[in-house]
C-alpha cells in the first residue's frame, strides 16, 4: 500500500471435515462485501492470550483483537491490506484543520440485547472508553468533546489533530457496546454488541476456550461460520500438536522453526514481514536501574547482541535485520538507519561504551522471560551479555503474565516482538509519554517538539522530513535496541482460506473462509 493512501485510509481458526452449504453473497449498504458462497459449521483457533475483560474500553489489541471483533463492530473497518472501510458508520469527514471528525452512523443496527444503535449510543461508548482509562487509552488522547447532533450524527472534537483517530475508531476506541450494557460489572465476562456472533457463555471455559454462536439478528452480511471456538495454548508445540491431531484450524506460530515443521507436514503457513524484535528500554531515566539513564549503555547492550547470528540460527532467516521500529512503508523510515555501523555486532566496542558510562566492570540487568519466545533467544542474549561483563538476572513468567507486568512499569529492559503501525499509532503506542509500551512515561522535550511537528504536518513532504527526524531522534538516543523486522507465522489447515491482516498480530476474523 503507498504511503499516501496509508495516511488517507489509515490516519489511517475444529474439525477436519466441514460440512459445506451454498449460500449467497451480498453486498451490505455500506458498500463492503462481507458475504460468502459457502458455510461451515465450526472454525477452531489456536490463541496465546485470553481476553481479561470484554468491557471494550479495557480491550488489548494485537493477538486478542479477534474475541472482541465477534461480539462487538467498530465505527469504521480495517481491510486486510490496512485501508479503512464503513461499518457502523457509514462515511466520515474532517473539517479544514484536522479537529473535528464527523461520521454518519447506520440507523439499522440493534445490539445483541435489542438496544437499538445510534449516535447517543457510540457518544455513550466513547466517553466511558476515555473515563475506564484502559490499556488503549492513548487513542483517545486528543478528544475533547463528543457530541450526537442527532441520531445517526457523532462529532468527535479533538485539541490537536490525531493523524490516527480513524484507525483508532477501526480498533479498541471503535469498539460499541449496548448503551445499556457498557460500565456495568456484567461486561466483564457477559460482551453485549452488535456483532456476527455472540458468546456462547455455556460452551465457554475461561483460562481454555471461548465458543461464539452465530448472531442470528445480525445487521450485516453473515461470516461463513456458524460458530467460532477460541482454544487457548499457550504453549507452541501444544498449538503444533493441536493443528495436526485436527483440534484447531489455524493459529499463530513464534518459533520461525515451526514454519518449516508445518509445511513439511503439509500445512499452509502464510507469512508477512511485520512485527520487530529486540529490547525495548523501558527505563531511560534510571528509574528502575541508574546505569540505563545513560544512553551509552543502552547503545552497548543492543551491540553486544549479534543480531544477524540470532536471526540466521535462532530465527531460521525469516526476517530481515533492522535498527528501527517504523516499517519501511511508512513515512518515517529512513533506509539509511539500517545501514547505520554503530548497531552492527561490536562486543568490543560495547565494553568500551561501557567503560566510558562508568561500568568497566560491568553491571547486572534484570530480564523478564516470556514463555511465548523461543528459550534459545534469552540464552543467545545472556551469553552476549556476560562476553561484555553484564549480567543477565532472569525473571520468569507464566501464560498471560508477562504483558501486565511489562506495561506494569516492573522493568527497565525486555526483549520482545512488537507490533508495527502506521507513524502515528506508533507514537501512540510506543513513543508518547502516556503509550503503553512507555511503561515508566519517558518525556523528552525534544523528541515531543518532533512529534509536534509531524502531527500537524500538511503535506507527505512534511510527513516525510518530520517523521525521519523524529525516527532518527529514538535511534540516536537508543530508546529501544531493534534486531529484526519478523516474519511472522500463522499456519492453517486445508479446511480454509485465510488472509493476513496488515499491521496485525493475528487475522481479523472477517478474513476467514471454508476452502472449496
Amino acid at each position: 500500500m503507498k504511503k499516501t493512501s496509508r495516511l488517507v485510509a489509515a490516519l489511517a481458526a475444529g474439525a477436519l471435515a466441514l460440512g459445506l452449504a451454498a449460500c449467497s453473497p451480498g453486498t451490505n449498504d455500506a458498500g463492503s462485501t462481507t458475504g460468502s458462497s459457502t458455510t461451515a459449521p465450526l472454525l477452531t483457533l489456536g490463541q496465546i492470550v485470553e481476553p481479561t475483560s470484554f468491557d471494550p474500553a479495557l480491550s488489548q489489541e494485537g493477538n486478542s483483537m479477534p474475541y472482541y471483533q465477534a461480539v462487538y463492530d467498530t465505527l469504521i473497518k480495517r481491510a486486510p491490506d490496512g485501508s479503512l472501510e464503513p461499518m457502523l458508520a457509514t462515511e466520515w469527514t474532517y473539517n479544514d484543520d484536522r479537529t473535528v471528525l464527523t461520521l454518519t452512523l447506520r440507523d439499522d443496527v440493534t445490539f445483541s440485547d435489542g438496544a437499538a444503535f445510534d449516535a447517543d449510543g457510540a457518544k455513550a461508548n466513547i466517553e466511558h472508553f476515555l473515563e475506564a482509562k484502559g490499556p488503549q487509552a492513548n487513542q483517545a488522547a486528543s478528544i475533547t468533546s463528543v457530541e450526537a447532533t442527532d441520531a445517526t450524527t457523532l462529532v468527535i472534537t479533538l485539541d490537536a489533530p490525531d493523524p490516527s483517530l480513524e484507525y483508532s475508531l477501526a480498533s479498541s476506541l471503535g469498539f460499541m457496546a449496548s448503551p445499556d450494557a457498557i460500565g456495568s460489572e456484567d461486561i466483564a465476562s457477559a460482551p453485549v454488541g452488535s456483532g456476527p456472533y455472540t458468546l456462547d457463555s455455556a460452551s465457554t471455559i475461561v483460562g481454555s476456550e471461548y465458543t461464539f454462536v452465530r448472531n442470528a439478528d445480525y445487521w450485516g452480511d453473515a461470516l461463513p461460520y456458524d460458530s467460532i471456538k477460541f482454544v487457548l495454548l499457550t504453549d507452541e508445540t501444544a498449538r503444533v500438536n493441536a493443528l495436526r491431531s485436527g483440534q484447531i484450524n489455524a493459529a499463530v506460530f513464534t518459533a520461525p522453526s515451526t514454519a518449516q515443521e508445518l509445511e513439511s507436514s503439509g500445512f499452509t503457513v502464510e507469512g508477512q514481514l511485520g512485527d520487530f524484535s529486540g529490547f525495548v528500554f523501558f527505563d531511560r531515566t534510571g528509574q528502575l536501574n541508574p546505569a540505563f539513564a545513560d544512553p551509552r549503555v543502552r547503545e552497548a547492550l543492543t551491540i553486544s547482541i549479534d543480531k544477524e547470528a540470532l536471526l540466521e540460527n535462532v530465527g531460521q532467516g525469516r526476517g530481515e535485520l533492522t535498527n528501527q521500529i517504523f516499517p519501511s512503508d511508512d513515512f518515517s523510515y529512513d533506509k539509511a538507519l539500517d545501514t547505520d555501523d554503530r548497531f552492527a555486532y561490536d562486543p568490543d566496542r560495547a565494553k568500551q561504551l561501557l567503560a566510558d558510562a562508568g561500568y568497566a566492570s560491568g553491571l547486572t540487568v534484570t530480564m523478564p522471560i516470556s514463555p511465548v519466545f523461543d528459550p534459545s533467544i534469552y540464552t543467545t542474549i545472556e551469553q552476549n551479555f556476560s562476553d561484555i561483563g553484564v549480567t543477565m538476572e532472569r525473571v520468569e513468567f507464566g501464560p498471560g503474565q508477562t504483558i501486565p507486568a511489562l506495561l506494569g512499569g516492573q522493568f527497565a529492559i525486555t526483549y520482545f516482538t512488537l507490533a508495527t503501525f502506521n507513524d502515528w499509532t506508533t507514537v501512540r503506542q510506543y513513543l508518547a509519554p502516556d503509550a503503553p509500551w512507555n511503561s515508566l512515561k519517558t518525556e523528552d522535550a525534544d523528541l515531543a517538539d518532533l512529534i509536534k511537528t509531524y502531527q500537524y504536518a500538511a503535506t507527505d513532504d512534511e510527513r516525510t522530513t518530520a517523521g525521519q527526524a523524529m525516527n532518527k531522534y529514538v535511534v540516536d538516543n537508543n530508546w529501544f535496541g531493534v534486531f529484526s523486522r519478523v516474519l511472522s507465522t500463522y499456519g492453517h489447515d486445508d479446511t480454509v482460506s485465510v488472509e493476513l491482516q496488515t499491521q496485525q498480530a493475528v487475522p481479523s476474523i472477517y478474513n476467514y473462509s471454508p476452502a472449496n
